[in-house]
């Protein structure tokens, strides 16, 4: 993930320093940031054992996006691993929003299709914050009540502290002086972290990674630990809060672990 992060902040920065803030925008809308983050998910279960031809889209592609339908509506997911032994098959439903609409894969192919999203919150936190917080509870909703043994994995990474809009207009690389709120990210993203269960709880993912990345130094940080987010000064130093679930390590592992013991051992 350090690689993902540094490529990240690299060409963030570029589109700064030679194009402002509509540059930046730019950038964000088209993909082109995030999906260095993409690839290190999907290499990450590649390492974990997954074959590179059930990674969707493949590794080192930005199309062939699986389009999966919720109960609420159809949408393209950044990362997929495809279930071994299923085909796809056309079906049309008969129930949600989506009632007489084409499904491309079937339910039984997209319940057994593990799922990742991935989001970036870079400035402007606290303004953005619930309606963030809305769409990415909205999504694991959508896939669960439709499909409610799916397994699903969430990245959210933010910048802390963020970097700031105003001088960006300008052309400029500073961080905001403002203490960030991390501790209501860690509170938030903890209740809709760890679905045990295949019923109840749709709005919640089975796993959810809070990618904490300090952008300031020239090799960024990452926060993995609740000691580093103390040591940092980012949440109290007698906070009880245990961060250890959110971290992005052991992300996907555990993702193929909730897998397997959904379905079967050996799933993936």
């Amino acid at each position: 993930m350090d690689e993902g992060v540094l490529s990240f902040k690299a060409q963030l920065e570029a589109a700064v320093t030679t194009g402002g803030l509509k540059a930046k925008e730019s950038a964000i809308r088209s993909s082109k940031l995030i999906n260095s983050i993409h690839e290190v998910v999907k290499s990450s279960f590649i390492q974990q054992g997954i074959a590179p031809s059930r990674i969707a889209p493949p590794l080192g592609a930005t199309v062939k996006e699986l389009r999966l339908a919720g109960f609420i509506k159809q949408k393209d997911q950044d990362v997929c691993v495809l279930p071994e032994g299923y085909t796809p098959k056309h079906e049309i439903m008969v129930e949600g929003l989506l009632n007489e609409a084409m499904d491309l894969y079937g339910k039984d192919y997209t319940e057994r299709t593990l799922v990742v999203n991935i989001r970036s919150q870079v400035s402007s936190l606290d303004k953005n914050f619930d309606t963030l917080f809305e769409r990415t509870i909205a999504e694991a909703q959508n896939l669960h009540v439709r499909c409610p043994k799916l397994v699903m994995g969430e990245v959210y990474m933010i910048a802390v502290p963020e970097y700031d809009v105003e001088a960006m207009r300008t052309n400029q690389i500073e961080f905001s002086k403002r203490a960030p709120k991390v501790l209501k990210y860690i509170k938030s993203f903890s209740a809709i972290n760890l679905r045990r269960t295949s019923t109840g709880n749709d709005h919640k993912y089975e796993r959810v990674c809070l990618l904490i990345v300090d952008f300031r130094p020239s090799t960024p940080i990452i926060h993995h630990t609740t000691a580093s987010l103390k040591d940092a000064g980012l949440i109290p130093a007698d906070s009880t809060i245990d961060f250890s679930g959110l971290s992005w390590q052991g992300f996907t592992s555990d993702l193929l672990t909730i897998y397997n013991e959904r379905f079967h051992y050996g799933a993936v």
